[in-house]
């Protein structure tokens, strides 16, 4: 059965409503054709140039990703120049090339799947969102995991290992961890939310200097996976989605994006 792109964003905004989306946020179509049929469809974490070119030269006209193209529109379109943010060339490049581009964020970010699937990858299972800890069958940011007893270093070692990172760990080592927070991107005041809720520790993307100190200082160790590492994993939820919402699984494939930071201390450099 076709379906055109308009309809896939319907679909995809059942499963991700966009009443759970944040008010500041920019989520479904951000450019392109509506009416126009899916022929293949990529999944990336960014909606940048670089996934619009894989997307096209593999010959999807839709890309469907979890950080959308832009969350305020910038002040002009076209190719990538030194004076225009990069969302500018992103925006203009899909266009140019006929690549339909929707995005699905914070509404994702709060969906049962996003709660199930990054305690999944360490062997846990959420109990409840950490937005919502009273209500474990309302859509909310993060979850919170009981564990057996583990030392704060091995559970810091398990992260590195399922999220194929080497994360900066704030907390003793040998601390006792029997209950863990998780969190998608940046903690923000989410630190504040794992502490009140009894967390031992929270696993997110990202946390300011002074947050993670504040966190840690008042009990709750923070590892931090890098804001990409700790979300590649929403890719997977949306191939699946976008099957469940009628695409062909052949038709549908991801976009792994190239390495876009490293660490002084890496062997490589």
């Amino acid at each position: 059965m076709t379906m055109n792109v308009r309809n896939l964003e319907r679909e995809l905004l059942e499963q991700f409503p966009a009443s759970d989306a944040e008010p500041w946020d920019h989520v479904g179509i951000a450019c392109g054709d509506y009416a126009a049929d899916v022929k293949r469809v990529a999944v990336a974490l960014d909606a940048n140039e670089y996934s619009v070119r894989a997307a096209h030269d593999a010959g999807a006209n839709v890309l469907v990703t979890h950080h959308p193209v832009y969350l305020k529109a910038p002040d002009a379109f076209g190719p990538s120049t030194a004076e225009l943010p990069s969302c500018s060339a992103a925006a203009y490049t899909a266009i140019r090339l006929g690549v339909s581009v929707m995005s699905f964020h914070t509404n994702l970010d709060r969906s049962i799947a996003a709660r199930v699937k990054l305690p999944a990858l360490m062997g846990m299972t959420a109990t409840a969102s950490l937005e919502h800890t009273d209500d474990p069958l309302a859509t909310g940011l993060g979850a919170l995991c009981r564990t057996d007893a583990v030392a704060l270093g091995d559970l810091a070692r398990r992260a590195a290992t399922a999220f194929g990172c080497a994360p900066r760990v704030w907390g003793d080592a040998d601390r006792v961890v029997r209950t863990v927070a998780f969190l998608g991107g940046s903690l923000g005041e989410f630190g504040e939310v794992a502490v009140k809720n009894g967390a031992d520790a929270i696993i997110c993307g990202e946390a300011g200097y002074h947050v993670a100190q504040d966190v840690a200082q008042r009990g709750c160790a923070v590892i931090l996976l890098g804001h990409d590492r700790s979300e590649e994993p929403f890719a997977e939820i949306l191939m699946e989605a976008v099957v469940h919402a009628g695409i062909s699984a052949q038709d549908v494939f991801r976009i792994v994006p190239p390495r876009q930071w490293w660490t002084a201390t890496d062997k490589e450099h």
